[in-house]
């Protein structure tokens, strides 16, 4: 059999429908434009995933009675209020011990450089004065290097204010018009599509509600380990809780790596209060059973038609749809990795005895 031969088979076999090829064409074509115009439609991106969360809000608000219009208009003023009390409580409340922890550099060197010592002290065939001093010397170039990145980017990003009014002004317009007119946009969407879409419609109604289910799990999931961290942290009178509570909070975004990444500076930060003692035990003991509940108990609650996927493609598609889109990528890996589930799923296939004969290809 020719190469012309088995192509044609593997066309018709799993091209058989017209709707297939247009949901090729369909990914392919968003992609594109989310690779190429990401940063430039940021803000409409931002409203839609705030629009998917608040979508609940306003369905049940229509469910006792409420208008559709008024339902969008409490639920913006929700959203609304919430921003601002972040960003009057929580925002400097972590800044301020983000600069503290930043100014605790020097004393943290000191110590790697007292601890190297030690170490040259009792095997100095094994490392030597002058080694301590490079690593000493290459530490304290990286923390100051972070330090001023960091200041860079919170400048940069936070407070630019051309961003920061692109942002104040779009994001609710995109928001409140994604609300208002869903319908809308939704059939203008349909028309531009094929009438006979059984795939299409099976893979748009399985997107629509992984999506919708798995941005507010996520925001339920970062404000319920965040706050239990804080607690938690509090309870233990450990240093920097309300940084480390946002750290551990959002680093559910990221499955599996976010947790082993956070690990480490409530460790480090545990570590430099206690000492090596039993409160520092009990410290990472409470930390752990947190994550354990999170993953065990919380996720299923909140995802449980949304996490059957496997350990290993979970952590592929974080990286992989980070690598090709970042924050958003990173933010959508699990959807995307379930569509991309549900797709090979409905996907028809034609049997053999159904498939054309490669020469009418």
């Amino acid at each position: 059999m020719n190469f012309i031969g088995v192509l044609g088979r593997w066309v018709n076999r799993y091209f058989s429908r017209p709707d297939a090829i247009f949901l090729v064409a369909a990914i392919l074509a968003v992609s594109a434009v989310l690779y190429v115009l990401a940063g430039a439609l940021a803000p409409v991106l931002t409203g839609l995933v705030i629009a998917f969360l608040l979508q609940g809000l306003v369905e049940r608000l229509e469910s006792i009675g409420c208008h559709r219009l008024l339902a969008i208009v409490i639920a913006m003023v929700v959203l609304i209020g919430s921003v601002f009390a972040i960003v009057l409580l929580v925002v400097p409340l972590v800044w301020q011990q983000a600069s503290s922890l930043l100014a605790l550099a020097p004393s943290v060197i000191g110590m790697l450089r007292d601890g190297l010592s030690g170490l040259a002290a009792r095997f100095p065939e094994f490392i030597t004065e002058e080694q301590i001093l490079g690593v000493v010397n290459e530490s304290s170039k990286e923390l100051g290097n972070l330090s001023a990145f960091l200041l860079e980017s919170a400048f940069s990003q936070v407070f630019s204010l051309f961003g920061l009014l692109i942002y104040l002004v779009l994001v609710p317009i995109s928001v409140f018009f994604l609300l208002k007119d869903k319908e809308t946009l939704m059939a203008h969407v349909l028309s531009l599509l094929p009438k006979d879409r059984p795939l299409l419609d099976a893979v748009g109604l399985e997107m629509n509600a992984q999506l919708g289910n798995y941005v507010r799990g996520k925001a339920i999931e970062i404000l319920v380990v965040g706050t239990v961290s804080f607690i938690t942290f509090l309870f233990f009178g450990l240093n920097y809780a309300a940084l480390l509570s946002v750290v551990v909070g959002l680093s559910v975004l990221v499955p599996f790596i976010g947790a082993a990444i956070v690990t480490l500076p409530v460790f480090v930060i545990a570590v430099l209060q206690f000492g090596w003692s039993l409160d520092l035990g009990w410290v990472m003991l409470a930390y752990a059973v947190i994550q354990f509940l999170d993953g065990n108990v919380l996720v299923p609650l909140l995802f449980s038609e949304a996490v059957d996927l496997h350990p290993i493609t979970i952590i592929v598609a974080v990286l992989a749809f980070g690598g090709l889109w970042g924050l958003w990528g990173v933010f959508f890996a699990i959807p995307l990795a379930t569509l991309i589930k549900a797709i090979y799923v409905a996907w028809p296939q034609a049997t053999d005895g159904d498939s054309q004969p490669a020469t009418a290809l």
